[in-house]
């Protein structure tokens, strides 16, 4: 009996090291596809069961590290965008107002040429 128990016991640490296994490879192969690592890809991704995944400490920890970063990626991502827009609307109002300038200083030169040719015909 146990002998029989060791056995049962030899194969499920056999099996969950297996799982380990095939779960860290899925997330290094979502990571090198440039996919987004959360328990559902890796679960899809493996066919390991997604309460091995949330049981096991050291794939749990993985994975949450994995989506930080993720997320960290995206937050650059979004970051650089927004100062690039920001960039463009400094740029846009530094324009509008050197034309607003231009256009009033067209105007005056407009208003005085009008004056000139008035006295020059007199």
């Amino acid at each position: 009996m146990a002998d029989k128990m060791k056995g049962l016991l030899e194969s499920d640490r056999k099996r969950t090291q297996e799982a380990k296994a095939k779960a860290l490879v899925a997330i290094n192969q979502l990571v090198v596809s440039g996919k987004k690592v959360n328990f559902n890809s890796v679960y899809r991704y493996s066919g390991i069961s997604k309460s091995f995944l949330y049981e096991d400490v050291d794939i749990r920890k993985r994975i949450e590290e994995q989506r930080a970063c993720d997320v960290n990626n995206e937050m650059n991502k979004r970051a650089k965008y927004d100062k690039t827009s920001r960039s463009k609307d400094v740029i846009i109002e530094t324009k509008d107002k050197r034309i607003a300038k231009l256009e009033e200083e067209n105007r005056k030169l407009r208003i005085e040429l009008e004056h000139l040719r008035g006295l020059l015909y007199e």
